[in-house]
């Protein structure tokens, strides 16, 4: 077995054969230079991000000052000093008690997920460096000092010892050795559930504190599936649970079926955007000098539309006035007769203007009509204890009726789905969830195709003297082999979020809330599978065939996995060790640039035309946590994995490097620069402890499989109780903690008002104001056509069809 990080050393052995695929990428083969390289381009990349992002952070507040700007409850925040590293100390000095009260639950929770990780990989480290670097370097080489000096300068194989190349010794096997390693993963593990409960224990403290303590239109209100047919009327509903003793009902919202409601509203909304282009378009225009050709043409257009009375000359819809064709003015095409085959331009202002005024009447009419019930209802108790009560108990003894669960924020809502039918929802769910799976596999065919870019004897064959430049670069040779493979992969999941985060939309969820964890849990498996399962159970089955075969025999028996994660994770460190220098060193800061925003900024603004699309372009950016807190926790998870392994001090100090840079940067975003609309009041803890766990048992089985390789048979059953006490700790955290982290205790309700939210006005309050749980396509204004630079209906002058001039 070899002990080593990067490459195994060379014991004076002659090894002139080659395995199969010798010339595609493998991540276990990497040399020192490799980590070397990787270093120095994600410090060069980061430090070139960082330093750009505090020259251009006071410059740019549109960008790095957003939130801080257009949230009101974000206002209250410490402003930052405009020097160029000055804003670092008074971002540190922001406590949790203002991070609750300007950016809310889910910030902290998220947050605090990172707080766990640091604790945990700083006290790791100690230890790990302390005693387990010096014990792991005495049963390898013997020299620990020159073996580090090796890493990092790219010495590994050999040493100098008095001007002679000297191969290291091989390494030695005690069972002294063996011990230690069991030892560490009891010590290991019992500091992560011990972390993990701490963090726990705090979010629930703070989550009953916050919640209890605030009254809003939310917190008393319910979402009550399951209506039986003879209580889909309001006025039966709310007698019918006052009857219950659970409190007074304030107020009823019984989903109907809107779907034509909804439909003419996106069609006025689509028609509204077109006709503010139009207006644009047109008085643009109108502040351009005309030359005397266009003149003319106008004039002689206008006097052969006067003569013309065919078909062709009369309106397409009755009640648009014809206009002489006008240079000035847009044109749009309209078909018309049978099967469409005939076209005529239309004055566009006048043929959308007119348009809309029909869509508005057809939406009064429709707005006084009765729509069919649906077995969905929103209702507001009198207080938060009454709806309290009706969430945490059993409403009806039938199976499926009367369903109480916590009402999503009345803005998150997706309206959309209210009225779709629970069979509905569950073949959408489903069918995605499946898909999902099976995408998930099947990633790994564009993975192995990208991993054919790097094959050598494939360079070779499509551009010969590339390949001869990169074999006889032996510091090109390693960018190829460390830095784009880790480039590509993280590429890959940046981008696969934004494919699940459409996905988890057609869902048929009801609010953005369930969306938001749909992607969290998307996401991670995505990250999970195909960055760590896919490199370490499944190897470098870099070609279908072979990953087939592989995955086959991985489940024909399932305590092989164990056995091919311990045979195969301590090999893939290297790879590991790379990325994590990657993520944290190159790709935090360049978040902390927004460099997706700045770069597409340029384009949105070319691609905008309206007022309100000017408007949309000065909002803040999205922080969605589907996009961002999947791979942190993956990261944890290797660190976790690795932390006993030899050189295993190497991933716990880059992890820790990782999540202190990762805690600032969506720190500032969070506080200053982004806006996060997908509120879930810190219901994606749960979701972290679940996955920390999952990480803890692969930890554990990688090591039993490692014993078991090592011939120590009696010290790999010794884990089993560890696996065990997993198993117990599901069950610990199911019963304990987390009813906590979806109700709130009747006593947290009538308890004190709390230091971390007295006298502050929370940002749920704020995002509550002027909320109701009511489908705004039956009570939202008809928006009035925007085309000056302020907001619709701010202008004196309104003419006959509401247009701002």
């Amino acid at each position: 077995m070899s002990y080593h990080l990067f490459t195994p050393y060379d014991h004076g052995g002659d090894n002139s054969t080659h395995p199969p695929g010798e010339g595609l990428f493998d991540p276990r083969r990497q040399t020192p230079r490799d980590l070397f390289q990787q270093l120095i381009i994600s410090t060069l990349l980061g430090l070139g991000a960082f330093t750009s992002f505090c020259f251009l952070r006071p410059k740019w507040p549109q960008f790095y000052y957003a939130r801080k700007i257009r949230i009101r409850n974000a206002s209250s925040l410490p402003d930052l000093p405009p020097s160029l590293f000055g804003w670092m100390p008074a971002l540190w000095r922001v406590t949790d008690a203002e991070i609750l009260a300007t950016a809310g639950l889910d910030a902290y929770v998220f947050l605090a997920f990172f707080k766990m990780a640091i604790k945990f990989l700083f006290v790791a480290s100690i230890l790990a460096g302390a005693v387990l670097a010096p014990v792991h370097s005495y049963f390898g080489s013997g020299n620990l000092r020159k073996e580090i000096t090796g890493q990092v300068f790219g010495v590994a194989q050999t040493v100098l010892d008095g001007g002679e190349k000297k191969h290291l010794k091989p390494p030695k096997l005690d069972p002294a050795y063996l011990w230690v390693n069991l030892v560490f993963v009891y010590v290991f593990t019992g500091l992560a559930y011990y972390f993990l409960w701490d963090q726990t224990q705090e979010i629930v403290q703070v989550r009953q504190e916050y919640l209890g303590n605030q009254e809003t239109v939310t917190s008393k209100t319910i979402k009550l599936s399951g209506i039986p047919e003879e209580l889909r009327s309001e006025g039966t509903l709310k007698k019918y649970l006052e009857k219950l003793g659970i409190g007074k009902v304030e107020n009823i919202t019984i989903c109907r079926q809107w779907k034509e409601l909804d439909r003419l509203l996106d069609e006025r909304q689509s028609t509204l955007r077109k006709l503010e282009e139009a207006h644009t378009v047109y008085h643009t225009a109108k502040k351009r000098p005309k030359d005397l050709a266009i003149l003319q043409s106008e004039q002689s257009e206008s006097l052969i539309a006067d003569a013309h009375s065919d078909e062709e000359a009369q309106p397409l819809i009755e009640g648009v006035p014809r206009r002489p064709h006008n240079h000035g003015r847009p044109q749009l095409t309209k078909r018309y007769g049978k099967f469409k085959l005939k076209s005529k331009k239309v004055d566009a202002i006048d043929y959308l203007t007119f348009k809309l005024q029909k869509l508005d009447d057809k939406i009064t009419e429709a707005r006084r009509k009765e729509y069919r019930a649906t077995p969905l209802a929103f209702v507001t108790m009198d207080s938060v204890s009454a709806a309290q009560i009706a969430t945490q108990t059993l409403l009806d003894p039938t199976p499926g009726a009367l369903i109480a669960r916590q009402a999503p924020f009345p803005s998150g809502i997706n309206w959309h789905n209210v009225y779709l039918s629970r069979t509905s929802r569950l073949w959408r769910g489903w069918s995605i969830s499946i898909s999902v799976t099976l995408l998930s596999v099947f990633w790994l065919i564009p993975v192995a195709a990208l991993a054919g870019l790097w094959n050598m004897e494939e360079i070779r064959r499509i551009w010969p003297e590339l390949a001869d430049t990169v074999e006889a670069n032996e510091t090109l040779g390693s960018l190829v082999q460390t830095f784009l493979p880790t480039l590509v992969l993280t590429l890959l999941n940046v981008a696969v979020p934004y494919f699940y985060d459409w996905l988890s939309q057609y869902q048929g969820m009801i609010s953005q809330e369930e969306v938001e964890l749909s992607v969290i849990s998307k996401n991670f498996f995505f990250t999970f599978f195909n960055l760590f399962l896919a490199f370490t159970v499944f190897g470098t089955a870099f070609t279908f065939h072979t990953f087939w075969e592989t995955l086959k025999g991985s489940f024909k028996d399932t305590a092989s996995i164990a056995l091919l994660l311990a045979n195969a994770v301590e090999g893939l460190g290297p790879f590991y060790v790379n990325l994590i220098i990657l993520q944290g060193l190159g790709m935090f800061p360049l978040r902390l640039l927004q460099i997706d925003t700045v770069t597409l900024y340029p384009i949105t603004k070319f691609g905008s035309k309206t007022p309100r699309d000017y408007a949309e372009l000065v909002k803040p950016a999205l922080f969605q946590y589907g996009f961002y807190l999947p791979q942190p926790i993956l990261i944890y998870i290797i660190c976790i994995v690795y932390s006993v392994l030899k050189r295993g001090v190497f991933i716990l100090t880059f992890g820790l490097v990782y999540f202190v840079i990762g805690y600032f940067t969506y720190k500032y975003q969070l506080l200053y620069a982004m806006d996060h609309p997908r509120y879930s009041t810190g219901k994606a803890w749960p979701m972290i402890v679940y996955r920390v766990i999952l990480g803890i048992v692969v930890f554990q089985l990688t090591m039993a499989g490692w014993l078991v390789l090592a011939q120590a048979f009696t010290r790999a059953g010794l884990v089993l109780p560890l696996l065990a006490f997993s198993l117990w700790s599901v069950w610990h955290y199911n019963h304990h903690y987390l009813p906590a982290n979806y109700h709130i205790a009747l006593k947290s309700i009538k308890s004190q008002q709390s230091d971390a939210v007295e006298g502050v006005d929370t940002l749920d309050r704020e995002r509550e104001e002027g909320q109701e749980f009511v489908n705004p396509s039956l009570v939202s204004p008809l928006e009035n056509v925007w085309v000056t630079r302020g907001r619709p209906g701010e202008e004196d002058g309104t003419n006959s069809t509401g247009i701002n001039w």
